[in-house]
């Protein structure tokens, strides 16, 4: 069984901007697409800007599937 809360919804961020804002932005868009609900974005967003950048790459790791 995953710990990641959207196995389904996969983002790629390897090469990719290492921009917070650009990260959550990312994982959001993905997330839309997947048609989670915006309650469940809103709650990723307040997570992911609730510590440091590691924090954010560890929420954003905890709720979708990223490479």
């Amino acid at each position: 069984m995953s710990d990641i809360k959207y196995p389904r919804v996969e983002v790629e961020l390897v090469g990719q901007d290492g921009n917070a804002f650009a990260i959550m932005a990312s994982v959001s868009k993905a997330m839309r697409r997947a048609n989670v609900p915006q309650s469940e974005i809103d709650e990723y967003l307040k997570e992911s800007t609730s510590g440091d950048y590691d924090n954010l790459l560890a929420t954003a790791m905890r709720w979708v599937s990223v490479y």
